[in-house]
């Protein structure tokens, strides 16, 4: 939702066919290494754009034993925040740009209000309207149309739900603070105008009292 501090950049490493050890040195360059890498610089360009990033390219050879520790033994292997989300061939180019987000969620909080939704979908026209009317500017993200905020939602969702819950739109987020759907929109929007009307008859007594 927001770019997060240099401090919180996401660390993404790419193991390639390359290097030596000992005796043995790597001669034949790897065709499908060369094209992870273009994958992982094209999509940190525009899918990822905004996201800080740390990004390492390694000699897999020379270093052999550092992906292994966490389950990579066959390059290209690709890390993200030392866990392996692919090895042995070209990259996926959807399963990593899930990953950094994921790995980008779990480091920086919500800003600002948001509204993750679909065109198709009456509920979220309905939780736009609760937000127009009460004044709310927010943004509005299209789950379909573009992945990486499907992606986002998801990863900020999921932690907050029990195992195996189906998650549905819209997912709103007001001032940073998660509120669910339509229906908790509403109810929190509700409770908002009683305390504000409580609040300005309780004034206004003090007023009388004065």
């Amino acid at each position: 939702m927001n770019p997060s501090p240099a401090n919180n950049a996401v660390t993404i490493q790419l193991y390639r066919w390359a290097g030596a050890w000992g005796p043995f040195k790597v001669k034949v360059p790897c065709g499908e290494c060369a094209l992870t890498k273009d994958v992982i610089q094209d999509t940190l360009e525009t899918e990822l754009a905004g996201i800080p990033v740390n990004f390492e390219i390694r000699e897999w050879l020379t270093e052999w034993w550092k992906p292994l520790l966490k389950g990579g033994w066959h390059a290209p292997i690709v890390m993200v925040d030392g866990k392996v989300i692919s090895q042995g061939h070209a990259l996926n180019r959807g399963l990593f740009t899930q990953a950094v987000i994921e790995a980008h969620a779990r480091m920086t909080p919500v800003q600002g209000s948001h509204l993750f939704g679909k065109a198709s979908c009456p509920h979220c026209k309905r939780a736009k309207t609760y937000l127009e009317q009460a004044g709310i500017q927010y943004t509005y993200h299209d789950v379909v149309r573009n992945p990486r905020d499907m992606y986002e939602m998801l990863a900020r969702v999921l932690p907050t739900l029990p195992p195996k819950t189906p998650i549905t739109v819209p997912q709103i987020w007001l001032g940073g603070k998660y509120i669910g759907g339509a229906d908790q929109l509403g109810e929190f929007l509700q409770a908002q105008i009683q305390r504000n009307n409580e609040q300005a008859r309780n004034n206004n007594r003090s007023a009388i009292r004065l």
